[in-house]
């Protein structure tokens, strides 16, 4: 290849991104937080609210305020999160006795923290900020126990982008401090559904605070406490009952977004499959012993990005709006979040799969750009996105989790097999730069330390890169290669050749400053119900590399005399380490090869590992296992850039007032919309004087109060938050009026705090409400 040389304008955009970048550092190095303290903040707890005894309001609107101070705490930080202090109290257990089953407990809580002043986490995509909130996130806890209570084990679905090592080890350190050794790292799988419509914020490592913009620790404790309290919820609730597995296909909402890798793969291996996708969804039932219904969990393969990266709403994607529906059909004459069945749609080996399902066109030609780099004649790879079967996105998520709803519920109804046999976990700490893979009986290979290719930067399909990097890339470019050296370093020989053919962007494990890059040490995980395994993923699988993992685990236990054992793979579990291709899938370098931090080999490590796990409670030995070198936990983190500012209202005017009321009449499928002074609503992730941002109400004339009909759990509202300069702020709530509403009276309301500071004083927030003038839906 003929040396380049740059031309004056680049060498000037070489030496401006330098200078640029040492200015940045700079900034970045006075924002450490420099003591061993974070500040904690409360949860904001769940959906409860009175009714209100007052006919309604013909004209104007009514704001009202009250006081609460900020509370804040200070806790000094262990030097890992799983060395805590003495039990200081233990929740009575249940009173175990002999039945034919499991006790089993399920619980729900809200962890949904910021929803506006922070980066939203999955697209990666600088400017996608939170602005208000479509859905609420909930974790969703599932305890099984065996009836005379020596073994138990938990599952946890959380409406996140990822679970983070941070956060794991810090519901570690709070359960054994509650629980004792109760609740533990092996016992314990938490699994994120993989939204890319929840706030980011809650990571420790360099990469991710990056994309995150910083560490935000209102967000992390929050989402913190709402996991333990769907713990603790379900380890109240724990009683005697059965649990069934089904099985069946879902058709109709996915595609591979990576189709030219999936062909790497050998020939021989891809016909045992019709498709390359994994179609199958795996559903558990949980009853009592009455047969009444407890929760159920879904396991199915398919990326949560329905909301593409243009959305600024929070929200749980379609995997949220199928676990919406079919709790509200169980939780009859509830609001949405409460309610007693839980239902969770948990991630699986989704690495490749996209919910986007008419696949992916040049936006401006309209063309197809399903080639193998995914890039369009005119425009490049930033062209190239794929749509789904919806009019909006909004449209494409509800289509999709509409379809896996209606499957899971089919499922559910009809299962029958029942899970029986002991509970058994195991886990390991295992430092992932450095596994040797027997390939065979003479020959290894390594995994590497982490490092990201130059596809990586491409993006995908479902959602893009801001440079034009295009996927399927095996060599560097010398422009981006001299920037990457002049700031972070030139990556090293043995770094570069671990990870061939991938071209290295970035060398991440060769970074340290302020913390490390990537994670060095990673969970794996297994925990078994009688004779299904779930295997605890801490990233993305694609097709193939799930295939290969369920195949190696299964047989393992088989070689050791458990037969027949349902292996799912759950993904984004425990710690977070982007993708895991097929060593075929690799040597493609599109997004997720280039996203395999671990070296060409890491499948082949993984599935050594978990053989490893099987292999150990297949036997009985789990006790032999080693823990593994214990992750650390980082005391020092870049804090958010965006500050903290007093909330401000207009001249004459009061936090909640009534900007643009809502037309005095509507039919079904209009959409009633009332703007409001607001404030930040990041003020109100730490307080629980108020549940919910807004509120439907309707006017029940026999009883003359107010009735809620919605919140802003609920699909039909969206909730709007408008930032302007100096502290002044506006809020728009919208209500999608659905066919199913009763004609009446209505009025919407806001809840929200601002923030205030006098001068040599500390801030308080300060909690107010805002209510609309009445109006009135008609149905025709």
């Amino acid at each position: 290849m003929a040396k380049r040389t740059f031309s004056n304008l680049e060498t000037f955009l070489i030496f401006l991104l330098v200078m640029m970048t040492a200015i940045t550092v700079a900034l970045l190095s006075l924002l450490f937080i420099t003591s061993g303290t974070i500040e904690n903040h409360k949860d904001s707890g769940g959906h409860l609210f009175s009714t209100t005894p007052n006919p309604p309001a013909t004209q104007g609107s009514t704001a009202t305020q009250s006081s609460t101070a900020t509370q804040r705490s200070t806790a000094t930080q262990s030097s890992t999160a799983t060395q805590t202090s003495p039990v200081t109290s233990t929740p009575e257990l249940p009173l175990f006795q002999n039945f034919s089953g499991y006790y089993i407990g399920v619980g729900r809580a809200d962890c949904t923290g910021q929803v506006a002043d922070i980066n939203l986490m999955g697209y990666s995509k600088s400017g996608q900020n939170a602005q208000g909130i479509l859905t609420r996130l909930y974790s969703r806890a599932f305890i099984m126990a065996e009836p005379d209570g020596s073994n138990r084990t938990v599952f946890v679905s959380i409406d996140i982008g990822m679970v983070s090592q941070r956060l794991r080890l810090e519901v570690l350190n709070r359960l054994q401090s509650k629980y004792g050794s109760l609740y533990r790292r092996d016992n314990v799988i938490l699994s994120g559904t993989h939204t890319h419509s929840g706030p980011a914020g809650y990571f420790q490592y360099t990469v991710f605070v990056i994309a995150s913009e910083g560490f935000s620790n209102r967000t992390f404790q929050h989402m913190v406490t709402g996991i333990l309290k769907s713990i603790d919820i379900a380890h109240t609730n724990m009683k005697p009952g059965k649990i069934f597995i089904n099985k069946g296909n879902v058709d109709g909402v996915q595609i591979n977004r990576s189709p030219y890798s999936y062909l790497q793969n050998p020939q021989s291996e891809r016909a045992r499959y019709s498709s390359n996708t994994d179609k199958e969804m795996v559903v558990l039932k949980m009853v009592d012993l009455n047969g009444d219904d407890l929760g159920l969990i879904s396991w199915f393969a398919i990326h949560p990005v329905s909301m593409n990266n243009s959305n600024h709403l929070v929200n749980s994607d379609n995997v949220g709006y199928a676990s919406y529906l079919l709790e509200q059909e169980k939780n009859k004459g509830y609001l949405p979040g409460q309610g007693p069945f839980v239902a969770a749609f948990a991630s699986s080996n989704l690495g490749d799969v996209s919910p986007n399902i008419l696949g992916p066109r040049c936006i401006n030609t309209g063309e197809s750009c399903d080639n193998a780099n995914s890039t369009c004649p005119i425009g490049g790879s930033n062209m190239c996105i794929a749509k789904g079967p919806g009019q909006d996105m909004f449209d494409s998520t509800q289509i999709i989790g509409r379809a896996m709803y209606q499957r899971a519920k089919e499922l559910y109804a009809s299962a029958s097999q029942e899970v029986t046999g002991p509970l058994a976990s195991a886990h390991q700490w295992v430092d992932m730069t450095n596994v040797t893979i027997w390939l065979n009986s003479t020959h290894t290979a390594k995994t590497c330390k982490p490092a990201l290719g130059y596809s990586f930067a491409a993006g995908t399909i479902d959602g893009v890169g801001g440079l034009n990097f295009t996927q399927g890339k095996t060599e560097g470019d010398p422009f981006w290669d001299t920037i990457r050296d002049q700031i972070l370093g030139k990556p090293s020989e043995e770094i570069k050749e671990c990870h061939r053919p991938k071209p290295i962007l970035l060398h991440t494990g060769e970074l340290s400053k302020p913390h490390p890059w990537h994670p060095d040490i990673v969970d794996v995980q297994i925990i078994t119900l009688g004779s299904l395994a779930i295997t605890a993923i801490p990233g993305e699988f694609t097709t193939m590399s799930g295939r290969r993992l369920r195949e190696a685990v299964q047989a393992e236990f088989a070689s050791h005399g458990v037969q027949n054992m349902t292996v799912v793979i759950s993904g984004l579990c425990n710690v977070y380490t982007h993708y895991i291709t097929t060593y075929e899938e690799y040597q493609a370098q599109r997004y997720e090869a280039a996203s395999t931090i671990y070296g060409p080999h890491t499948l082949s490590a993984y599935i050594q590992l978990f053989r490893n796990l099987a292999k150990a409670i297949a036997t009985d030995t789990v006790a032999n296992l080693s823990r593994g070198p214990e992750p650390p936990f980082f005391q020092q983190l870049i804090v958010p850039l965006i500050p903290n500012i007093v909330d401000r209202a207009p001249i004459g005017r009061t936090f909640g007032d009534v900007l643009q009321p809502a037309k005095p009449e509507y039919r079904v499928g209009e959409v009633a919309e009332v703007t409001f002074v607001g404030a930040n609503p990041k003020n109100s992730a730490q307080n629980e004087t108020h549940q919910t941002f807004l509120t439907v109400e309707k006017y029940e004339a026999t009883s003359t109060s107010w009735q809620i009909v919605c919140n802003d759990a609920s699909w039909e509202t969206r909730f709007y938050w408008h930032k302007g300069l100096l502290g002044l702020s506006n809020a728009t709530v919208e209500w999608h009026i659905p066919d199913t509403a009763q004609p009446g009276i209505y009025r919407i309301r806001y809840f929200g705090h601002n923030r205030k500071q006098d001068i040599l004083k500390p801030a308080v927030i300060l909690s107010f409400e805002g209510t609309s003038p009445a109006f009135e839906v008609v149905t025709t």
